[in-house]
C-alpha cells in the first residue's frame, strides 16, 4: 500500500509540475490517504502480533 501511495504522489508532483495543478493534488490527496490508511493498518497489525506474541508465550510456559 506504501508502494502505491508512492506511485500516487509522484505521478501528482509530476502533473503539478506541468501545470495540471487540479488532478495533481488529487493524485496527491490519494497519496495521503493510502499512506494514513498503511500507517493505521501498521500500528493495528503490530498491537495484535504483541498481543498473540504473548498468548502464545503464555501457552507455552
Amino acid at each position: 500500500m506504501l508502494k502505491l501511495a508512492v506511485i500516487f504522489l509522484i505521478v501528482g508532483l509530476v502533473l503539478g509540475g506541468l501545470g495540471f495543478g487540479g488532478i495533481g493534488g488529487a493524485f496527491v490527496g490519494i497519496a495521503k490517504i493510502l499512506f494514513f490508511i498503511a500507517i493505521a493498518l501498521f500500528v493495528i497489525f503490530l498491537v495484535l502480533g504483541l498481543i498473540a506474541g504473548k498468548t502464545v508465550k503464555d501457552a507455552v510456559d
